[in-house]
């Protein structure tokens, strides 16, 4: 945890911030560069942080929305690239097979292009939920990209008592997270 003072002087006005920041290194890459990870690294045992995002219909959802049931989360950058896209519709796919299991993607897109892309896509079987208008989601799990303001892509699986059992932040954005572990460990559960 560190401390920060901003100080902006702007046509004579003097404006002050402080706020306390976590930052951590899980040493995750994009295209082979090095990028900051903003807020606390989540691990399995912790309990779940609360967060909120909103729908593709601009509802507000936290994570009581959820209360009692398995969550999956599977976070993305971006579902309008090619690797996101493949992940949050394999995801879809098997959201029928897991008993008991909500399926979330959450990602900074705007809830419109995440309606259009989830229609285009046929993608129905999970909920798409968009952080892009405070970034709380990113900074709870400890996902945001400081330097692209996207999230880093990781999977987190949250039991109905609202701990998490399952972690994978995965080291290059641009790879694809392990899906066989992930779906054992809800199968398996």
């Amino acid at each position: 945890m560190i401390d920060i003072l901003l100080i902006l002087i702007h046509n004579g006005n003097k404006y002050i911030s402080y706020r306390k920041v976590d930052l951590f290194m899980v040493n995750v890459t994009f295209k082979g560069n090095p990028v900051t990870l903003i807020g606390s690294e989540v691990k399995v045992g912790d309990d779940a942080p609360d967060f909120n995002v909103i729908t593709t219909d601009l509802e507000e959802r936290t994570l009581a929305d959820y209360e009692g049931k398995v969550k999956l989360i599977s976070v993305v950058p971006s579902v309008d690239t090619g690797v996101c896209s493949v992940q949050t519709k394999r995801f879809n796919e098997e959201a029928d097979s897991l008993d008991n299991v909500h399926s979330l993607t959450i990602s900074m897109d705007l809830p419109f292009a995440q309606a259009r892309w989830c229609s285009a896509e046929g993608v129905n079987n999970l909920d798409m939920l968009s952080d892009h208008r405070s970034g709380d989601f990113g900074k709870n799990y400890g996902v945001l990209i400081e330097e692209l303001r996207l999230l880093s892509r990781s999977i987190f699986v949250v039991d109905e008592n609202n701990k998490v059992t399952y972690v994978e932040y995965v080291p290059e954005v641009g790879e694809h997270p392990d899906y066989d572990a992930v779906l054992d460990h809800l199968r398996n559960r």
